[in-house]
Protein backbone atom coordinates (compact mmCIF):
# COMPACT_ATOMS: atom_id res chain seq x y z
CA UNK A 1 0.00 0.00 0.00
CA UNK A 2 0.99 3.24 -0.59
CA UNK A 3 1.83 5.30 2.13
CA UNK A 4 -0.02 8.17 1.06
CA UNK A 5 -3.14 6.20 1.16
CA UNK A 6 -3.34 6.26 5.32
CA UNK A 7 -6.45 7.82 6.03
CA UNK A 8 -6.02 6.93 10.31
CA UNK A 9 -3.77 5.65 12.98
CA UNK A 10 -4.66 3.35 15.24
CA UNK A 11 -3.10 3.19 18.92
CA UNK A 12 -2.22 1.11 21.48
CA UNK A 13 -2.30 2.94 25.31
CA UNK A 14 0.43 0.78 27.73
CA UNK A 15 3.91 1.62 26.58
CA UNK A 16 2.74 3.82 23.74
CA UNK A 17 0.78 7.11 24.81
CA UNK A 18 1.91 6.90 28.64
CA UNK A 19 3.28 3.95 30.76
CA UNK A 20 0.66 2.49 33.08
CA UNK A 21 2.55 -1.11 32.78
CA UNK A 22 5.02 -0.27 36.05
CA UNK A 23 0.81 -0.12 37.73
CA UNK A 24 0.06 -3.15 36.25
CA UNK A 25 3.22 -4.94 36.99
CA UNK A 26 2.88 -4.02 40.75
CA UNK A 27 -1.10 -4.91 40.66
CA UNK A 28 -0.60 -8.64 38.73
CA UNK A 29 2.36 -8.94 41.75
CA UNK A 30 0.70 -8.75 44.48
CA UNK A 31 -2.08 -11.46 42.91
CA UNK A 32 0.33 -13.08 41.93
CA UNK A 33 2.00 -13.80 45.70
CA UNK A 34 -1.40 -14.31 47.02
CA UNK A 35 -1.65 -17.46 45.27
CA UNK A 36 1.88 -18.26 45.42
CA UNK A 37 2.88 -18.12 42.01
CA UNK A 38 6.34 -16.90 41.56
CA UNK A 39 6.40 -13.13 39.70
CA UNK A 40 8.81 -11.29 37.98
CA UNK A 41 9.44 -8.85 35.46
CA UNK A 42 10.37 -11.50 33.24
CA UNK A 43 6.92 -13.19 33.42
CA UNK A 44 5.02 -10.20 32.91
CA UNK A 45 7.05 -9.76 29.48
CA UNK A 46 4.04 -12.70 28.88
CA UNK A 47 1.29 -10.67 29.85
CA UNK A 48 1.95 -7.31 27.35
CA UNK A 49 -1.05 -7.18 25.32
CA UNK A 50 -2.96 -9.81 26.58
CA UNK A 51 -6.36 -9.43 28.49
CA UNK A 52 -7.13 -9.54 32.47
CA UNK A 53 -8.51 -13.05 32.02
CA UNK A 54 -5.99 -14.27 29.79
CA UNK A 55 -2.91 -12.52 32.05
CA UNK A 56 -4.60 -14.18 35.28
CA UNK A 57 -5.10 -17.47 33.74
CA UNK A 58 -1.13 -17.52 33.09
CA UNK A 59 -0.54 -16.55 37.11
CA UNK A 60 -2.70 -18.95 38.43
CA UNK A 61 -1.48 -21.53 35.89
CA UNK A 62 1.79 -21.15 37.15
CA UNK A 63 0.58 -21.69 41.31
CA UNK A 64 -0.11 -25.19 39.94
CA UNK A 65 -3.67 -24.48 41.81
CA UNK A 66 -7.13 -24.66 40.53
CA UNK A 67 -9.70 -22.41 40.84
CA UNK A 68 -13.09 -22.01 40.11
CA UNK A 69 -14.51 -19.65 37.47
CA UNK A 70 -16.02 -17.93 40.73
CA UNK A 71 -13.03 -17.87 42.20
CA UNK A 72 -11.03 -16.22 39.07
CA UNK A 73 -13.25 -13.52 38.72
CA UNK A 74 -13.08 -12.54 42.20
CA UNK A 75 -9.27 -12.24 41.79
CA UNK A 76 -9.60 -10.43 38.50
CA UNK A 77 -11.65 -7.92 40.52
CA UNK A 78 -9.19 -7.85 43.17
CA UNK A 79 -6.00 -6.85 40.40
CA UNK A 80 -8.26 -4.41 39.09
CA UNK A 81 -9.42 -2.52 42.15
CA UNK A 82 -5.30 -2.07 42.92
CA UNK A 83 -4.56 -1.53 39.79
CA UNK A 84 -7.16 1.59 39.65
CA UNK A 85 -6.46 2.76 43.00
CA UNK A 86 -2.73 3.22 41.52
CA UNK A 87 -4.03 4.93 38.31
CA UNK A 88 -5.92 7.56 40.21
CA UNK A 89 -3.10 9.68 40.36
CA UNK A 90 -2.54 10.15 36.68
CA UNK A 91 -2.27 13.52 34.81
CA UNK A 92 -1.19 14.75 31.74
CA UNK A 93 2.41 14.88 32.94
CA UNK A 94 2.38 11.31 32.99
CA UNK A 95 2.14 11.31 28.91
CA UNK A 96 4.88 9.62 27.51
CA UNK A 97 7.52 12.31 25.31
CA UNK A 98 5.79 13.36 22.39
CA UNK A 99 2.64 11.42 22.85
CA UNK A 100 0.69 14.74 22.40
CA UNK A 101 2.74 16.30 19.85
CA UNK A 102 2.18 12.81 17.57
CA UNK A 103 -1.53 13.31 18.32
CA UNK A 104 -1.59 16.55 17.44
CA UNK A 105 0.26 16.40 14.23
CA UNK A 106 -2.19 13.32 12.76
CA UNK A 107 -5.18 15.30 13.38
CA UNK A 108 -4.18 18.46 12.02
CA UNK A 109 -3.29 16.50 9.23
CA UNK A 110 -7.19 15.62 9.10
CA UNK A 111 -6.54 12.10 9.50
CA UNK A 112 -8.57 10.07 12.22
CA UNK A 113 -7.36 8.61 15.29
CA UNK A 114 -8.22 5.62 17.36
CA UNK A 115 -7.15 4.11 20.42
CA UNK A 116 -7.16 0.26 20.90
CA UNK A 117 -6.35 -1.15 24.45
CA UNK A 118 -7.22 -4.23 26.13
CA UNK A 119 -7.51 -2.48 29.75
CA UNK A 120 -10.70 -2.14 30.52
CA UNK A 121 -9.90 1.39 32.40
CA UNK A 122 -8.60 3.12 28.76
CA UNK A 123 -11.20 5.11 28.97
CA UNK A 124 -10.58 6.27 32.82
CA UNK A 125 -6.86 6.64 31.89
CA UNK A 126 -7.34 8.80 28.75
CA UNK A 127 -9.32 11.26 30.66
CA UNK A 128 -6.87 11.34 33.01
CA UNK A 129 -4.40 12.21 30.80
CA UNK A 130 -6.27 14.68 29.36
CA UNK A 131 -6.62 13.48 26.28
CA UNK A 132 -9.75 11.64 25.78
CA UNK A 133 -10.91 14.12 23.23
CA UNK A 134 -8.31 13.30 20.51
CA UNK A 135 -9.09 9.97 19.87
CA UNK A 136 -12.43 9.56 17.25
CA UNK A 137 -13.32 5.90 18.44
CA UNK A 138 -12.14 3.94 21.53
CA UNK A 139 -11.84 0.04 21.32
CA UNK A 140 -11.22 -1.26 24.86
CA UNK A 141 -11.56 -5.44 26.42
CA UNK A 142 -15.34 -5.00 26.73
CA UNK A 143 -15.74 -4.07 23.00
CA UNK A 144 -14.17 -7.28 21.31
CA UNK A 145 -14.23 -10.88 22.22
CA UNK A 146 -10.50 -12.14 21.23
CA UNK A 147 -7.77 -10.24 22.47
CA UNK A 148 -4.31 -9.76 20.70
CA UNK A 149 -2.70 -11.06 18.75
CA UNK A 150 -6.25 -11.83 17.71
CA UNK A 151 -6.89 -8.56 15.05
CA UNK A 152 -10.31 -8.47 16.17
CA UNK A 153 -9.55 -4.80 18.33
CA UNK A 154 -8.05 -3.25 14.96
CA UNK A 155 -10.38 -3.99 12.36
CA UNK A 156 -13.27 -3.06 15.45
CA UNK A 157 -11.72 0.28 15.53
CA UNK A 158 -11.10 0.71 12.21
CA UNK A 159 -14.85 0.07 11.47
CA UNK A 160 -15.98 2.60 14.12
CA UNK A 161 -13.75 5.29 11.86
CA UNK A 162 -15.75 4.00 8.85
CA UNK A 163 -12.59 2.85 7.41
CA UNK A 164 -10.97 -0.23 5.52
CA UNK A 165 -7.85 -1.77 7.22
CA UNK A 166 -5.51 -1.29 4.51
CA UNK A 167 -5.62 2.37 5.38
CA UNK A 168 -5.19 2.36 8.61
CA UNK A 169 -2.07 1.84 10.50
CA UNK A 170 -1.46 1.03 14.60
CA UNK A 171 1.48 1.97 16.55
CA UNK A 172 2.04 -1.01 19.36
CA UNK A 173 4.92 -1.77 22.02
CA UNK A 174 4.18 -5.67 22.24
CA UNK A 175 5.04 -8.51 20.19
CA UNK A 176 1.18 -9.22 20.85
CA UNK A 177 0.21 -5.73 19.57
CA UNK A 178 2.32 -5.97 16.16
CA UNK A 179 1.23 -9.20 15.36
CA UNK A 180 -2.92 -7.85 15.63
CA UNK A 181 -1.49 -5.07 13.36
CA UNK A 182 -0.48 -7.10 10.60
CA UNK A 183 -3.20 -9.43 10.90
CA UNK A 184 -5.51 -6.84 10.50
CA UNK A 185 -3.52 -6.14 7.27
CA UNK A 186 -2.38 -2.86 8.70
CA UNK A 187 1.53 -1.05 8.50
CA UNK A 188 2.72 -1.37 11.89
CA UNK A 189 5.07 1.11 13.68
CA UNK A 190 6.76 -0.55 16.94
CA UNK A 191 8.21 1.41 19.66
CA UNK A 192 10.48 0.07 21.62
CA UNK A 193 13.62 -2.18 20.61
CA UNK A 194 13.87 -3.81 16.63
CA UNK A 195 15.37 -6.63 18.18
CA UNK A 196 11.85 -7.26 20.21
CA UNK A 197 9.85 -6.20 17.21
CA UNK A 198 10.99 -7.92 14.84
CA UNK A 199 7.74 -8.49 12.87
CA UNK A 200 7.21 -4.62 12.90
CA UNK A 201 7.48 -2.51 9.41
CA UNK A 202 8.88 -0.33 11.49
CA UNK A 203 10.32 0.22 15.04
CA UNK A 204 11.37 3.78 16.92
CA UNK A 205 11.84 4.29 20.37
CA UNK A 206 9.20 6.17 21.50
CA UNK A 207 6.56 8.57 19.86
CA UNK A 208 9.41 11.56 20.70
CA UNK A 209 10.71 10.44 17.49
CA UNK A 210 7.48 10.11 15.30
CA UNK A 211 7.21 12.38 12.60
CA UNK A 212 3.80 11.89 10.17
CA UNK A 213 5.62 13.16 7.47
CA UNK A 214 8.00 10.28 7.36
CA UNK A 215 4.39 8.09 7.08
CA UNK A 216 2.57 10.21 4.22
CA UNK A 217 5.20 11.18 1.12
Amino acid sequence: MRKYDYRAVIFDLDGVLTDTAHYHYLAWKKLAESVGASFDEAFNEQLKGVDRMGSLNLILAASGKDFSDADKLMLADQKNLHYQSLIAQLSPTDLLPGAAESLQQIRAAGLKTALASVSKNAQAVIERLGIAGQFDVVVDATKIKNSKPDPEIFLTAAAGLGLTSDVCFGVEDSIAGIRAIKSANMFALGIGSPGVLTEADVVIAGLHQFSLQDYLK
